[in-house]
C-alpha cells in the first residue's frame, strides 16, 4: 500500500514539473539586454544609483539636472556611491562569515546531544554536509533560488541586474515567478556583486542543510546522507528560497491586497522551517533508534554523551546569529539600514527570553531547572525571532523569545509522546515549530517603523490583518513543501540505497562501521564484528556498554 502511495505521489510531481516545463516563461517575449558582468568590480555603483536611497532625499531630476550643470557633483556622487557599496559589501561578508561560523556550533551541539558512539559520525555529518550542501548550491542551487533577483533589484549591492532570469508563469492576469534560470555554476554571472550575494546565501543554505542531520542522528547511513546534502542545496530549499526572496511568488502577495507580501526577514521560514519540516520527513521515514520505545509507546530517554560540548556549541549559534539576523539587511548604509542596531538587540533579547522561560518551565513542571532545555530554548528564541527581528521593537523581541522558550517544550514533548518521532537533538521543535511561529510573528508583531527604501511592514497587532494572511500562507507552503517533498525523497532514497544502517552498527555506534574510526579511542567501545584485525584496546568491565 505505501509503495503504491509513493508511486501515485511520484507521478503525480513528475506531472506537475512536466507542466511547468510545458509552460513558456512570461519575460521571454520582451527580454531585455543581458546586463554586462562586472567582475573587476570598477564598474559596480554610480552616482544615480543613489536616487531613493534614503527616502525623500536625491531624485531622479536632481542627478539629471546635475549631469548638465554640475558634472563635478557627478563624478563626486559616483565616489561616494562606491564607497556606500564597499560599506554594504564588507557588512554582508562579515556577517556571512559569522554565519558560516555557526557551524562549529551545530556540531557541537548535536554531537554533544548524542551518544558517544556516535560522536565522530555525528560531528562528520556536520562538517561534511557544508561541502555537499555548498556543491549542489553552487551547481544548481544559486541560479534556481536567485536566478531573478536582479529583475527586482537589491539597491544595497548595486542591484544585481546580471541576474535577470526567472521562470514565471501568468494566472490571473499577473506574473509569478517560480525558480531562477541564471547562475548555474555562476559561469554567467562573473560579478563582484553576484559574489557577495552567493557567500552570504550559501552559508544560509548550509543552516537549513544541517538542521534535519541532528535530527536523523544515531542511524543514518552515510551514503544516503551524501546524496541527502546535495539534494537540499541543489534544490529543496533553493525552491522555498525563491517564493520567499528571490523575487519568487510568496513575495509577491502584496499585489493580492496582503499586506506587504510574505516577509521573512532573516529565515525562520526559509531556513529554520524548511530545514525542521524536512527532518521531520527524515526522522519519520528513518523511525526511532532502538530502544527509545517500549512496547506500550512510553518513551525512554537516552541522554547525550556531552552537555558540556552542547552548551558551547549554542553559544557559538548565538553568536553567529549577530550576522544571521543584522546581516539580512545585505548592507549598512543607506534604505534605513542603520536599524541593524536594532535587529541586533532584538537578536539578544530573544535568546535570552526563550533560554529563560524554557529553564522556568521545565524548573516549574518537574522540580528542576534543565540546562539542555534551557539551551533548546535559547535556540527556540533566536528561530522565533529570525523573521520579525527587522520589523519589531525591543520589548516584543523578548515577548516573542520567551513564547518560543515554553512552546520548544511542549514541542518537544508533543513530538516524543504523541506523535513518537525520535529526535536526539530536538530540531524539529526548534527550527520546525519554532520556525514557524517566527513567520507568523512577522504578521502579528511587525509595528510599521522599519523602512528599508520604502518597505514598512505592520501586523494584526498594528492594523493590517492581511499580514497575517501572507504569513500564515508562507507557513502553510514551508511545510506542505518542504514535509511533502522531503519525504518522497527520503522514500525514494530509502528504496535505492537504504536509508538507515542495520540493527548490528546501530547497537555498535555508527563511527566504526560507517567512518572507520572512533571519536573516543579510549576503548570504552567495542570493536564490531570483523574489526579484529585493528587494534583496539579492550574494554573495561564496567565500560563495555557505554555511550
Amino acid at each position: 500500500m505505501i509503495r503504491k502511495r509513493m508511486g501515485r505521489v511520484t507521478v503525480l510531481l513528475l506531472g506537475m514539473l512536466g507542466l511547468l516545463l510545458a509552460v513558456r516563461p512570461s519575460y521571454a517575449d520582451q527580454a531585455p539586454p543581458a546586463p554586462t558582468p562586472d567582475p573587476a568590480g570598477t564598474a559596480t555603483g554610480s552616482g544615480q544609483d543613489l536616487v531613493g536611497v534614503v527616502p525623500g532625499t536625491i531624485r531622479t531630476e536632481d542627478f539629471e539636472r546635475a549631469k548638465a550643470h554640475e558634472p563635478f557633483a557627478v563624478q563626486l556622487a559616483d565616489l561616494v556611491n562606491q564607497n556606500r557599496l564597499a560599506i554594504n559589501f564588507i557588512w554582508t561578508l562579515i556577517t556571512g562569515y559569522l554565519v558560516m561560523f555557526m557551524q562549529a556550533g551545530f556540531a557541537l551541539v548535536e554531537t554533544g546531544f548524542t551518544r558517544a558512539k556516535n560522536a565522530a559520525h555525528t560531528m562528520a555529518m556536520n562538517f561534511i554536509i557544508y561541502v555537499l550542501g555548498m556543491a549542489g548550491y553552487f551547481a544548481t542551487g544559486f541560479a534556481l533560488q536567485f536566478g531573478g533577483i536582479g529583475l527586482v533589484g537589491i539597491p544595497n549591492l548595486g542591484g544585481l541586474k546580471v541576474l535577470d532570469g526567472e521562470f514565471t508563469v501568468r494566472i490571473g492576469g499577473l506574473d509569478w515567478g517560480l525558480f531562477g534560470t541564471k547562475g548555474f555554476f555562476m559561469r554567467d554571472t562573473y560579478d563582484v556583486a553576484v559574489a557577495v550575494m552567493f557567500l552570504f546565501q550559501m552559508v544560509f543554505m548550509d543552516t537549513a542543510a544541517t538542521i534535519p542531520t541532528g535530527a536523523m542522528a544515531e542511524r543514518f547511513k552515510w551514503t544516503a546522507f551524501c546524496l541527502y546534502g546535495l539534494f537540499m542545496g541543489a534544490f529543496l530549499y533553493p525552491i522555498y528560497g525563491n517564493w520567499a526572496w528571490g523575487g519568487g511568488w510568496l513575495s509577491q502577495l502584496s499585489r493580492l491586497g496582503l499586506g506587504a507580501g510574505y516577509i521573512d526577514f532573516a529565515g525562520s521560514g526559509v531556513v529554520h522551517a524548511i530545514g525542521g519540516w524536512t527532518a521531520l520527513a527524515g526522522a519519520m521515514v528513518l523511525g526511532p533508534r532502538l530502544g527509545k520505545y517500549n512496547r506500550d509507546g512510553t518513551p525512554n530517554p537516552i541522554p547525550g554523551h556531552n552537555l558540556v560540548m552542547a552548551l558551547l556549541g549554542v553559544f557559538i549559534l548565538a553568536f553567529g546569529w549577530f550576522g544571521f539576523n543584522p546581516g539580512s539587511t545585505l548592507g549598512a548604509s543607506g534604505n534605513g539600514n542603520l536599524r541593524i542596531s536594532l535587529v541586533a538587540v532584538a537578536t539578544m533579547l530573544a535568546s535570552a527570553s526563550g533560554a529563560l522561560s524554557a529553564m522556568l518551565y521545565t524548573w516549574a513542571m518537574t522540580g528542576k531547572p534543565d540546562p539542555a532545555m534551557a539551551a533548546n530554548g535559547m535556540l527556540a528564541g533566536l528561530v522565533a525571532i529570525t523573521a520579525p527581528s527587522g520589523y519589531v521593537s525591543p520589548m516584543n523581541a523578548f515577548l516573542i523569545g520567551a513564547i518560543a522558550g515554553v512552546l520548544v517544550c511542549l514541542s518537544v514533548a508533543f513530538f516524543e509522546r504523541v506523535v513518537r518521532v525520535d529526535d536526539p537533538v530536538g530540531a524539529i521543535s526548534v527550527h520546525g515549530t519554532c520556525g514557524a511561529f517566527g513567520q507568523l510573528a512577522v504578521g502579528l508583531f511587525a509595528d510599521g517603523t522599519a523602512n528599508y527604501g520604502g518597505l514598512t511592514v505592520r501586523g494584526l497587532f498594528y492594523g493590517d490583518a492581511g499580514q497575517l494572511a501572507a504569513q500564515g500562507i508562507g507557513v502553510v507552503v514551508a511545510f506542505l513543501w518542504a514535509f511533502g517533498i522531503s519525504w518522497v525523497f527520503f522514500k525514494i532514497l530509502d528504496a535505492l540505497v537504504g536509508l538507515r544502517v542495520s540493527p548490528e552498527v546501530e547497537l555498535q555506534g555508527l563511527d566504526f562501521p560507517e567512518l572507520g574510526v572512533f571519536a573516543y579511542p579510549d576503548g570504552r567501545l567495542v570493536p564490531i564484528p570483523g574489526a579484529a584485525r585493528l587494534p583496539v584496546i579492550p574494554p573495561a568491565p564496567t565500560e563495555a556498554t557505554a555511550g
